[in-house]
């Protein structure tokens, strides 16, 4: 009998069921590279673009001999925001509250008309084929290249002619064609919308106006609302439409009141409120801002939508 010293080798039966043990590699998550260059950049962008609201908001806190007294981008010893807010919508009879009317009446049918005829039109040329559906297309991105201010001249004269001239309807009826918002959503109804689901609801018996409002339009959501807020916002801005079309400073928008305000002290007797006219700006971009905060959370569902693959 004999005995072996020595470390026991496995053999080839054993090593082929003997189990391996896997080395695990960590992966380190790599950072992202700082720019210093592109940080610089973005800040100057932001100064850039918050400083004017800076100066309006700090602006409009000061009373008329406050703004002349004291450092544009500082608040003076008196805080007159409240005061300037009471006086504004007091003053020449309360016409500030009028213009602010106004404006939401021209944004509520002119944008909101405008989105309405831009979504159903872009979905028509998006999922529907027609004879001429490539002249349409040639019409849209002409009437999108030309600026708006070539067209105010022959529409004023167009519409003197039918005598709607000093009438909200000026306003109005010009607000309701947006080429722009018109091909934005020809573009994204041809991707949000897909043909199959369409055919699946055509299938179960929906008719195509059915289809549209319970099928369609709930996937046009993010389109609609940013084509929405474009609108809001050219109407809620608009200034040289509502400048050749309006005599009578009851149908201003608050663009052209707070303008007129402006000018005002330039007249013979007239008076110099820098201080109403700064108040009445700074209540001008308010609703545009809640408008924006309210409605960015169909952009972000928007642009996670698809990125989830099932």
């Amino acid at each position: 009998m004999t005995t072996t010293t020595g470390p026991v080798r496995p053999t080839a039966s054993l090593r082929s069921t003997a189990p391996r043990l896997r080395t695990v590699r960590r992966r380190t998550a790599r950072r992202p590279r700082r720019s210093v260059l592109l940080t610089v950049l973005t800040g100057v962008v932001l100064v850039y673009s918050l400083l004017p609201l800076v100066w309006l908001l700090i602006s409009a806190t000061k009373s008329q001999q406050g703004l002349a007294r004291s450092f544009g981008l500082w608040f003076d010893s008196d805080f007159d925001l409240w005061h300037n807010i009471g006086v504004t919508f007091t003053y020449q009879d309360g016409v500030f509250g009028r213009w602010l009317l106004n404006t939401l009446m021209y944004v509520v049918v002119g944008a909101g008309g405008a989105t309405f005829l831009a979504v159903l039109g872009g979905y028509a040329l998006a999922k529907f084929a027609f004879p001429g559906k490539r002249a349409v297309f040639a019409v849209v991105i002409g009437a999108v290249a030309v600026p708006g201010t070539a067209l105010a001249v022959p529409t004023f004269l167009m519409f003197s002619k039918m005598g709607l001239t000093d009438t909200p309807w000026a306003v109005i009826i010009p607000s309701l064609i947006s080429p722009f918002g018109l091909y934005l959503m020809w573009v994204f109804a041809t991707e949000a919308i897909p043909t199959e689901l369409m055919e699946a609801a055509r299938i179960d018996g929906a008719s195509e106006l059915r289809t549209f409002f319970t099928v369609a339009l709930p996937l046009l959501a993010p389109g609609t609302v940013t084509v929405l807020l474009f609108t809001t916002v050219a109407t809620w801005n608009n200034y040289f439409l509502p400048l050749i079309m309006l005599k009578d400073p009851d149908w201003y928008p608050l663009t052209l009141g707070l303008d007129s305000w402006n000018k005002q002290a330039q007249t013979a007797g007239g008076e110099a409120i820098p201080h109403l006219v700064l108040t009445g700006s700074l209540l001008t971009i308010v609703p545009l801002i809640a408008a924006f905060l309210l409605l960015q959370k169909y952009w972000q569902s928007g642009l996670s939508a698809g990125s989830v693959k099932e």
